[in-house]
């Protein structure tokens, strides 16, 4: 929890303040959907995978299959927007860090933007292998 030192009007971190209980839950919830809301403002990728979920999720909910294999593919669309979501905070971090140029900044948003590929290769396979196995 961030505290004001009244001392000198900083702002630091004290771990001994963290909130529990419900509270903690609840704060928890609210930067994560402030996260995801800036997520929608700003990321196009994050974006077009949202639109995939709700149009792979209209898909599952016509499609008769068992719903461990729906849950599956479903997880599998949600991954991706996982990978998306580590990707963008790397990328916002080292951001943050520097605009300047820097084989390690760059490698280090060039491994995210691969967690995001492979994640899309796993989604890809669940959902070609069953829609081979069904049509």
């Amino acid at each position: 929890m961030r505290v004001i030192d009244e001392t000198t009007s900083e702002m630091h971190f004290d771990p001994k303040a963290k909130p529990k209980g419900i509270l903690r839950i609840v704060l928890a919830m609210k930067n994560s959907v402030r996260a995801i809301s800036w997520l929608v403002k700003n990321e196009s990728a994050f974006r077009q995978e949202l639109i995939l979920l709700i149009l792979a999720g209209g898909v599952l909910a016509l499609w008769s299959i068992p719903y461990m294999e729906k849950a599956i593919l479903l997880s599998s669309i949600l991954f991706v927007l996982f990978a998306e979501i580590v990707n963008t905070a790397i990328e916002v971090t080292i951001d943050r860090i520097g605009k300047e140029i820097h084989p390690l900044s760059g490698l280090a948003k060039d491994l995210g933007s691969a967690s995001v590929f492979v994640a899309i290769a796993i989604s890809s396979l669940l959902w070609l292998s069953t829609l081979c196995r069904y049509f």
